[in-house]
C-alpha cells in the first residue's frame, strides 16, 4: 500500500487467567484503504477492536495510532479514532439530528456546519429530523457512522457494520465505507464473518482464527493464490467422472452442478480435450473456474503453522 501507516498493532496479546484470547497479533492499516478483519464468530475480532479503542486493556504488545501509543499517550491516540463496536447505541426518543448534537457536545469545536456535512455524507438529509425509533437498522447504522465522523477521525473502526441488514442495506453501508476511504483518505477497519462482503468491500483482509492472525493479503492476491481448477462441461457427466478418475488418478475430479471440476495444470487441459475426443465424449465447454473467497478462507484457516506478522 502507498498510503501512510495510520494504525499499527505490535504483538498485541490478551490473556485472561491462563488462556490467551488474542495471541501475538501484528499488522498495519494504511490511509485510504479498507482493511477487512475476517474470522468466524468467537475468533477474537471484537476483542482485538476493543483493545485498539481502549475498551479493554492489553496484556502485552502495543497499538500505535497516527504515531501515538495507546499505552503511553492514550488520549492523543484515540482522538484520531471513530468507532462503532458491536451496535450503534442511540437515544431512540430523540431525532437523529438531536442525537448528533448531543454527541457533538462531547468534543470541542464541532459546528452545525460539520453536523450538516456528515449528515449529507451518509445520506440522511431527508430523515435526520425524524425520531430514531422510526429508523430502519440500516439508517441507524448510517447515523452511527455519522456520529463516528463528527470529529474528523483518521481511522474509522466498524465492528460487523452489516450485521442484521437486508441485501439493500448491506450494499448501502458497503458503498459508504468505500466512499469514506477514497474521498477522505481515511483508514477504515471493518470486522466481519461475511466472506462475500469482504471481497467486495476491502482492499486487504486479515484472517483471524482462535485468536491468532493466520494471514494478511490484498483481496486480489488472496483470490489469485489458488491451485488451477478447470470447469469441464460434457454430456452425461455422471458417467464420465468415473471413467476419468480411473485414468487420471493424480487429478482431483469432482461433480458440481452437472459440471466436472478438475484440479490440474493449464498444460494438462489439451490432454483432457484429447481424451474426451478419443472416448467420444461430447464437450460443451472448458474454462478456468475461479474459487470463491469462502474456498480460499477455508484453505487458509485449515493450514497448520505459526501466525503471521505483517
Amino acid at each position: 500500500m502507498s498510503g501512510k501507516t495510520v494504525v499499527e498493532l505490535k504483538n498485541v496479546t490478551k490473556q485472561i487467567r491462563s488462556k490467551k484470547i488474542i495471541d501475538n497479533i501484528s499488522f498495519n492499516v494504511y490511509s485510504g484503504e479498507v482493511f477487512g478483519f475476517l474470522g468466524p464468530n468467537g475468533a477474537g475480532k471484537t476483542t482485538t477492536i476493543r483493545m485498539i479503542v481502549g475498551l479493554m486493556k492489553l496484556s502485552d504488545g502495543d497499538v500505535i495510532i497516527d504515531g501515538k501509543s495507546i499505552k503511553t499517550d492514550f488520549e492523543g491516540a484515540v482522538q484520531h479514532v471513530g468507532a462503532i463496536v458491536e451496535n450503534p447505541e442511540m437515544y431512540k426518543f430523540m431525532s437523529g439530528y438531536k442525537n448528533l448534537v448531543h454527541y457533538a457536545r462531547m468534543y470541542k469545536g464541532i459546528s452545525k456546519d460539520k453536523i450538516d456535512e456528515v449528515v449529507k455524507l451518509v445520506g440522511l438529509e431527508k430523515r435526520i429530523n425524524d425520531k430514531v425509533k422510526t429508523y430502519s437498522l440500516g439508517m441507524r447504522q448510517r447515523l452511527g457512522i455519522a456520529q463516528s465522523l463528527l470529529h474528523d477521525p483518521k481511522v474509522l473502526i466498524l465492528d460487523e457494520p452489516t450485521n442484521g441488514l437486508d441485501p439493500a442495506g448491506i450494499r448501502e453501508i458497503r458503498d459508504y465505507i468505500r466512499k469514506l476511504a477514497k474521498e477522505r483518505d481515511m483508514a477504515v477497519i471493518v470486522s466481519s464473518h461475511l466472506l462475500s462482503e469482504m471481497e467486495m468491500m476491502c482492499d486487504r483482509i486479515g484472517i483471524i482464527q482462535d485468536g491468532k492472525l493466520v494471514d494478511v493479503q490484498t483481496v486480489n492476491d488472496f483470490m489469485s493464490e489458488q491451485t488451477q481448477v478447470f470447469k469441464l462441461e460434457v454430456e452425461n457427466p455422471e458417467q464420465v467422472i468415473g471413467r476419468m478418475q480411473a485414468i487420471f488418478e493424480e487429478w482431483k475430479i469432482e461433480l458440481v452442478d452437472q459440471s466436472l471440476l478438475i484440479s490440474c495444470t493449464k498444460e494438462d487441459v489439451p490432454q483432457i480435450v484429447k481424451w474426451c475426443v478419443h472416448e467420444n465424449v461430447d464437450i460443451y465447454g472448458v474454462a478456468p473456474a475461479a474459487k470463491t473467497l469462502e474456498d480460499r478462507f477455508l484453505e487458509v484457516t485449515s493450514r497448520k503453522g505459526e501466525p503471521v506478522n505483517v
